[in-house]
C-alpha cells in the first residue's frame, strides 16, 4: 500500500493588478461595497493576447515540478481542473502535455469548478495509491476576466473573480502515516442553475459582438450566481465535509494546523473559522489579493502558505472547497 504526498507546489498570476477603484470606473461600485461583501481588495486579470488558461497552468506546473526535485519526464499523468478552457475541446490537459514536452502520458480534464482542484487531488491520490502511477501533476487554472459582464448589470459576479493558476506534484509515499490521508467528494445537482453559465462556451460572447441582430439582454453567456443561496449552502457543506475528513482520521478541529479553504468569499472563510474555533494562524486566506480564482484558488493559497513557512512537516493540513454543481469536497493531509 502507498500514500501520495505533495512533493512540489507552484503558482502563477498575471502581472496586471485590477483594484476595486479600477472597477468603479467601468461599473457602479466602490471599494467599500466590494470589501464589505467579499473581502476582496484587488485581483489579477490577463491582458488579452498574453496568457491563457493553459499557459498559466504550464508556468505553475514548471515551478511545482522543479520544487518536487524531479525531471518533467518523471510525470506519469496530468490532471487539469478548470471551468475556463482555452477551447471548448480539446481540454487543456493535452495542451499542457504538449507545451511541457512530456512523453505521451495520459491527461484528464476535471470540470468541477470551485471544487475542481480537490477533485483532481482525489483522482491523483487514488491513481498513486493503486500503484498505477508514481508522479501525478495536478493543475488548477482559470481565466475568468475575458468572460465577465464588466458592467453594472454584472457587478455582483464580476467583482469577485480573478485569473491565475496553481499546481501540485503528487508523489508515491511508502510511509502511510503521512501524505494524503483521505479525500471526500460530494455533489448536489438539484441546485445546478444557482451558480452556472448556461451558454455552451465563452465564445458566444464574441459572436454576439459582431451579429447585428444579437439580443444585448441575453446574459446566458455570462456567469449567474444566486449569491445568498450559494452562501447559505456553502457554510453548511464546508462544515460537513471538513468534519467528515477529520472524523475519518480520528481527528478533531483542534488538531488542524492549517485550513486552506477555497477562496470564494472572505466572509465564508471567516464564518467557518469562527465555527471551528480556529485562530488566524490556522486559516490561510489570500482572496484579498487575487479574488476568487475558482479551481486555482486552493493551489495558489496552499503554495503561498507553504512558501511563507506556515506549513511544516508533520502538520495536519485540511483543504476544503464548495462551488458550482453544487459540488464540494475535502482533503486531509499529514504534511
Amino acid at each position: 500500500m502507498y500514500n501520495s504526498r505533495i512533493s512540489g507546489l507552484g503558482f502563477y498570476v498575471p502581472e496586471n493588478v485590477v483594484t476595486n477603484d479600477d472597477l468603479s470606473k467601468v461599473m457602479d461600485t466602490n471599494d467599500e461595497w466590494i470589501q464589505e461583501r467579499t473581502g476582496i481588495k484587488e485581483r489579477r486579470h490577463v491582458v488579452q493576447g498574453t496568457d491563457t488558461t493553459t499557459t498559466m497552468g504550464v508556468k505553475a506546473a514548471e515551478k511545482a515540478i522543479e520544487r518536487a526535485g524531479i525531471d518533467k519526464d518523471d510525470i506519469d499523468f496530468i490532471v487539469f481542473a478548470t471551468l475556463s478552457p482555452d477551447y471548448y475541446f480539446p481540454g487543456p490537459g493535452v495542451l499542457v502535455q504538449r507545451d511541457l514536452g512530456l512523453k505521451t502520458v495520459g491527461a484528464l480534464d476535471v470540470r468541477n469548478q470551485c471544487s475542481g482542484f480537490v477533485y483532481g487531488i482525489s483522482v491523483a491520490d487514488q491513481y498513486i495509491k493503486s500503484g498505477m502511477y508514481k508522479n501525478v501533476l495536478v493543475i488548477g487554472s482559470e481565466l475568468h476576466s475575458h468572460g465577465l459582464d464588466m458592467t453594472t448589470r454584472g457587478r455582483g459576479v464580476s467583482v469577485i473573480f480573478g485569473d491565475g493558476a496553481g499546481a501540485a506534484v503528487l508523489t508515491r509515499e511508502e510511509d502511510t502515516s503521512k501524505g494524503i490521508l483521505s479525500t471526500h467528494l460530494h455533489s448536489e445537482g438539484q441546485h445546478a442553475e444557482e451558480l452556472s453559465l448556461v451558454a455552451p462556451g465563452m465564445g458566444k460572447r464574441w459572436v454576439t459582438d459582431i451579429i447585428e441582430d444579437a439580443d444585448p439582454e441575453d446574459t446566458s453567456y455570462y456567469p449567474h450566481m444566486n449569491g445568498q443561496f450559494v452562501f447559505k449552502n456553502a457554510v453548511v457543506r464546508f462544515s460537513e465535509v471538513i468534519m467528515e475528513g477529520l472524523g475519518k482520521n480520528n481527528l478533531a478541529p483542534t488538531d488542524i494546523d492549517m485550513l486552506i479553504p477555497h477562496q470564494a468569499n472572505l466572509r465564508i472563510s471567516q464564518f467557518i473559522q469562527k465555527k471551528f474555533g480556529l485562530k488566524d494562524d490556522q486559516v490561510f486566506n489570500n482572496i484579498m489579493k487575487y479574488g476568487n480564482t475558482t479551481a486555482a484558488s486552493i493551489p495558489i493559497a496552499l503554495t503561498e502558505a507553504w512558501e511563507s513557512g506556515k506549513i511544516k512537516e508533520g502538520d495536519v493540513v485540511v483543504l476544503a472547497a464548495f462551488g458550482s454543481g453544487f459540488t464540494w469536497g475535502s482533503v486531509v493531509i499529514r504534511w
